[in-house]
């Protein structure tokens, strides 16, 4: 059975910077759960974030790829430098992935580590811009498919040819 690494924020988990959940009502995740498929993670707080923590945001909106690439980084709201915790982490989720032969990930979006379709800009104002976050462009760049939240449809058709 393919197991599907999951942002941990989805399934109930109060682990995000404001210190709760987004917990998903999605019946195909919900399915995936009670099948034993998911495992959930959180690469900000496996990268030594605490909960909860100042707002996070590629500088620039520069995306995950600029990030892993050492040109751009990842700063909270107070101004300070978090980009060590969210390489960790990343590096950490990709560790969990390959520990559980994971190919497909279902991750939150919008967040500077698990965005799949668009992170924060940089600003700290709200605005997003096309990119991935940190997580989701390692776990990409390593051959494993990351969709966002409001792809769970996408995610559930990967899974079927998956399983083929």
């Amino acid at each position: 059975m393919e197991k599907i690494l999951v942002s941990a924020c989805l399934m109930g988990r109060k682990v995000r910077y404001d210190g709760g959940a987004k917990t998903s009502s999605d019946a195909w995740l919900a399915g995936w759960r009670e099948e034993g498929r998911l495992v959930p993670f959180c690469p900000e707080v496996s990268g030594g974030l605490p909960v909860p923590r100042p707002a996070a945001e590629i500088e620039g909106g520069a995306g995950g790829a600029a990030v892993l690439a050492g040109a751009a980084r990842v700063l909270a709201s107070d101004g300070s430098d978090v980009t060590a915790e969210f390489l960790a982490g990343a590096r950490q989720a990709l560790a969990v992935a390959r520990t559980h032969g994971i190919r497909l990930a279902v991750l939150k979006e919008g967040s500077p580590s698990c965005g799949a379709l668009a992170v924060y800009d940089g600003t700290f104002q709200g605005h997003k811009v096309p990119g991935q976050g940190v997580t989701t462009a390692l776990l990409e760049r390593s051959g494993i498919r990351v969709f966002s939240e409001e792809q769970v449809p996408e995610a559930a058709g990967y899974l079927r040819t998956l399983e083929a």
